[in-house]
């Protein structure tokens, strides 16, 4: 876990661009199969996404996951593991709730029928929410993790 606010930071990098580059290809492949132009949909959708999901992560969501892991959660004494999970588990509840809001508003965008938002939203969180956590829990958590001790081990990143 990070220790300090630029380690937050550069972590916080990391494990955006893990998930949202996945979920964009996720999304991607679930519209148009498998081919080229799932990769082509999923690239050119991915910076806008990124940065609409580095701005939820660093201004709303992760201090809403955090206060609710910290005060309902985990104690002090909790294990790292269980932090870890426990925030992550936070992290993609309510991303999935912002972000599956994002996608919606980025189909209503492209056509017009601002009228199905809600519904749109409403279909987009089960399908989100199936992909995130698993690939949260079990791929982009202990890979980032990995990578981001390794490239920067403990101590190393001034706060």
């Amino acid at each position: 876990m990070p220790k300090n606010k630029r380690e937050s930071l550069i972590y916080t990098v990391l494990m955006c661009f893990c998930m949202v580059i996945w979920m964009s290809m996720y999304h991607a492949v679930l519209h148009n199969g498998w081919n080229m132009e799932a990769l082509r949909s999923g690239w050119m959708g991915f910076p806008l996404a990124y940065i609409c999901a580095m701005c939820l992560d660093l201004f709303l969501v992760s201090r809403i996951a955090k206060g609710i892991t910290f005060r309902y959660l985990v104690k002090p004494d909790s294990s790292v593991l269980r932090k870890v999970i426990s925030i992550s588990g936070c992290m993609v509840v309510f991303m999935v709730l912002f972000m599956s809001l994002y996608g919606a508003l980025e189909v209503c965008v492209r056509t017009g029928a601002w009228n199905s938002l809600f519904f749109l939203w409403l279909k987009n969180l089960p399908v989100n929410f199936v992909m995130a956590l698993p690939f949260q829990l079990l791929v982009a958590g202990p890979v980032v993790r990995r990578v981001f001790r390794m490239a920067f081990p403990e101590g190393t990143v001034l706060g």
